[in-house]
């Protein structure tokens, strides 16, 4: 018996290759979803389940987005606040696995997710899984939900949207293809259908001053991630600024700290590798290989370097999620500016350049003599995976669009209201993750040297509602698209929300909110969000979250400790820390990273000392097998920088919570950093001390 679901696909299949000279009249429906990312394909799946005939336009030949396109390692913040379709999707993962005739490559006990996307033990979800696990999900789900999905048609971005009284009539394809609709989503990750339709946008990083936040335009003090060692030399023949400078360091930069610009965070492509022989593809030089891409690569080892330049998250099924690490990696630095705005020409070379660049990167890493034989081994070993991305064998389309166009409407998403020192009131959905900007260029610094700049992770704050009005237009440029992934943010509230299953649940509550327009035949900025809450609600969506409180027990108090303390409740932090649910620590517990491993977490604990002079320095946490133990801790002191790797499985030995980490000279102030670079397991932080010598 036929399938609904191959009937879908060769519907699918046959409207996305019936030339332009067959077409006749224009496809009508209630609402036109353009973008089949996950956002896109979630919408229509809720406007499916109100009633409403929906048809969804993907440009390429692949559905899903990112979240097929090898993004496995789902990016949450805080699993709870994800609900709605979107936790139904990762339900669906969970589902999947839970078939033994799933495992085909590996056992499923030998097989854990790491930190926040690891599945607790009876959690229903499941946050990683392989790229065609969720293509296959997605496609089922699809079918179930009677959705129609065309494949391979672009928009006319020139001439390819009519306007009538401020509202999108119909949009025109570059096969001629015609399609009308009540409402329309931008669904894209470019922001395509927006921009052609006259609504305002921005490209680039806005100055501080512009929303009063702190975090956006020029960072280089910030950029503390992702750095090269120091002392890489910037130019062609090393010392020689008459040589000129290397491939892809820009001359213009780095700009003054805070200044907007409109570099763009750096675009690269998620891996999908193996370790297994039988489906290992071995890394190949491409044509076109040029070895001065890489020559800072290879001076950043010999400066120093020593680990491998990726975070190599595990999937099911000996497989990975591989994204960037460290100060050269699969990150094309400044080579994506042109991007959001370019032609589908222009687009495609950007594209097919960055495919260049990640595969040359991937041969040097494995096999140039240049590299040290612990990393050139590593990487050896690995490849691309033969049962995914086939066409490619093993490569892919999808290129990680960090960040294009974001609209601007008369509500703006900001630094602030992820902080939450302003709130948003008509919450469509929560945003947890650390406000997260990767490079955006690089540049040579006052010191001769090659530097990174545009780095940013802030995290430590709770989840945060988005507001509806970041969805929709202003009113006088369109009054029936909603816009759920290019929303109206600045840079780095977007370096927040910019979350996968976050997109998903921005797709339905816009979807709908579209239902209700529909339903009342008023522009998108005038539906009743009582009706929209009360709905969103009954199907399950997030829309405010109180995180539960610290588990009581038996804290030690501050004022019982001898010495200058200052708790992880006091210090400075960047990335996800999470507060354990194990009872003890100073004052009320301590937090940790979630075993991340990603380098992205710090603690900065600063200590005003009652005067100058010689202190023992302490560190405080709980012992456990899963720690870290080559915890990286820098000391701040008044003859300079020292640093230290502690272990952490380690009970330590003061005070039953306290380890030495060395002595030091410091001035009225003292500052210890903990972060979780190049760790091995959890990072613990709970307090740092000072004890005075002598006293």
């Amino acid at each position: 018996m036929t399938s609904r679901l191959s009937i879908a696909l060769s519907l699918s299949i046959l409207l996305s290759l019936t030339p332009s000279t067959q077409a006749s009249d224009p496809v009508e429906r209630d609402l036109v979803i353009y973008g089949g990312t996950s956002a896109g394909l979630v919408a229509a799946i809720q406007a499916r389940a109100m009633g409403k005939t929906v048809i969804v336009i993907e440009p390429s030949q692949r559905e899903g987005g990112l979240t097929t396109g090898g993004l496995g390692q789902t990016d949450i913040g805080n699993k709870m606040v994800i609900g709605g379709l979107s936790r139904e999707f990762y339900h669906r993962v969970a589902l999947h696995y839970a078939k033994p005739e799933s495992w085909t490559r590996q056992k499923r006990e030998d097989y854990k997710g790491r930190g926040q996307s690891s599945t607790d033990s009876g959690e229903a979800t499941m946050w990683t899984f392989e790229p065609s696990v969720a293509l296959k999900i997605y496609r089922d789900w699809c079918a179930e939900s009677g959705i129609e999905l065309i494949r391979g048609q672009r928009l006319d971005r020139t001439k390819g949207v009519l306007k009538e009284n401020g509202r999108i009539v119909s949009i025109t394809m570059e096969s001629g293809e015609v399609y009308r609709a009540k409402v329309f989503l931008d669904t894209t990750y470019e922001g395509d259908l927006m921009a052609a339709a006259g609504v305002s946008y921005t490209v680039g990083r806005e100055p501080n001053s512009q929303y009063g936040e702190t975090l956006s335009g020029v960072q280089t003090q910030r950029a503390r991630y992702h750095q090269f060692v120091p002392g890489v030399d910037p130019y062609v023949k090393a010392g020689d600024p008459q040589s000129g400078l290397l491939p892809f360091i820009d001359p213009k930069g780095p700009g003054e700290e805070g200044d907007g610009d409109k570099r763009v965070q750096a675009y690269c492509f998620r891996m999908c590798l193996t370790d297994d022989p039988e489906n290992r593809i071995p890394f190949e030089k491409p044509e076109g290989y040029d070895e001065q891409w890489y020559e800072l690569l290879l001076r950043n080892y010999e400066a120093g370097e020593t680990i491998v330049p990726w975070i190599n998250a595990p999937m099911p099924n000996r497989k990975t999620d591989t994204n960037n690490r460290l100060g050269f990696s699969t990150d094309f630095i400044g080579q994506n500016y042109q991007y959001p705005e370019a032609t589908y020409a222009e687009r495609e070379k950007i594209i097919a350049r960055h495919l260049l660049y990640q595969q040359g990167l991937m041969w040097t890493l494995a096999n140039h003599p240049r590299m040290p034989d612990t990393v050139r081994n590593e990487v050896a070993r690995w490849g691309m995976s033969k049962d995914e991305f086939v066409e490619g064998q093993g490569w892919q389309d999808q290129l990680y669009i960090r960040e294009a166009r974001r609209m601007v409407s008369d509500f703006v998403m900001t630094e602030l209201y992820c902080r939450g020192e302003k709130n948003a009131e008509r919450s469509v959905g929560m945003g947890a993750y650390t406000m997260d900007s990767h490079h955006t260029q690089r540049y040579v610094g006052e010191d001769g040297f090659v530097h990174n700049e545009g780095d940013v992770q802030v995290g430590g704050f709770p989840p945060y509602p988005i507001d509806y009005g970041a969805l929709v237009p202003k009113r006088s440029e369109c009054k029936n698209l909603l816009v759920p992934i290019c929303l109206s943010a600045s840079h780095m509230a977007f370096g927040s929300i910019r979350m996968e299953p976050v997109f998903m649940v921005l797709g339905q509550s816009a979807a709908t909110a579209a239902s209700l327009a529909i339903d009342a035949g008023s522009p998108v900025q005038d539906i009743d969000y009582t009706a929209l809450k009360t709905r969103l609600e009954a199907d399950h969506q997030i829309l405010e979250y109180t995180a539960p409180p610290r588990a009581k027990g038996n804290f030690v108090a501050l004022e019982t400790l001898s010495g200058i303390v200052v708790d992880d409740t006091a210090a400075q932090l960047t990335g996800n820390w999470k507060p354990s649910i194990i009872m003890g620590g100073i004052h009320r517990g301590y937090q940790h990273d979630e075993g991340t491993c990603d380098g992205k977490s710090s603690a900065r604990f600063t200590a005003a000392l009652p005067a100058a002079g010689e202190y023992e320095v302490q560190i405080a946490w709980i012992a456990n097998p899963n720690r870290s133990t080559r915890t990286p801790v820098k000391i701040e002191h008044a003859d300079g920088i020292s640093e230290v790797t502690i272990n952490q499985k380690e009970k330590p030995s003061i005070d039953k919570y306290f380890h030495s980490v060395g002595r030091y000279r410091f001035e009225k102030s003292g500052t210890v950093t903990i972060s979780n670079l190049g760790v091995d397991g959890h990072v613990i932080i709970d307090a740092v001390r000072w004890i005075p010598v002598g006293k």
